[in-house]
């Protein structure tokens, strides 16, 4: 994947995040960028942006608890799941801003 296509997911995905989270911070951990809610802790997040050689994938903490009734989500963990990414439209075409409004509903966004 190339420079220009993973800097226009990730620049979707954080407008996104904007828009339902404008506190939230990003911070560099597991290889990508977590999105922590919580001022006082980096411990604590909702999930993150991680960039991989053929997708960029938006990773949820808790996403196993989500409502995903088309089953976008993938991943088999007792907690985590994720969205793949390999253009920018497909942030809007998987529902990734359904996603994050349940992910930061979740802590008190």
């Amino acid at each position: 994947m190339d420079l220009a296509t993973t800097e226009a997911i990730e620049g979707r995905i954080r407008a996104l995040v904007a828009e339902i989270a404008p506190d939230v911070r990003y911070v560099p951990k597991y290889g990508g960028l977590v999105m922590c809610c919580d001022p006082t802790t980096d411990n604590r997040f909702v999930g993150g942006i991680f960039h991989y050689k053929e997708h960029v994938s938006l990773e949820f903490t808790h996403g196993a608890g989500f409502d995903d009734p088309q089953g976008r989500l993938e991943g088999g963990g007792k907690y985590r799941r994720h969205l793949k990414f390999i253009t920018a439209s497909e942030v809007d075409d998987k529902d990734a801003q359904g996603f994050l409004q349940q992910a930061f509903a979740g802590v008190g966004q």
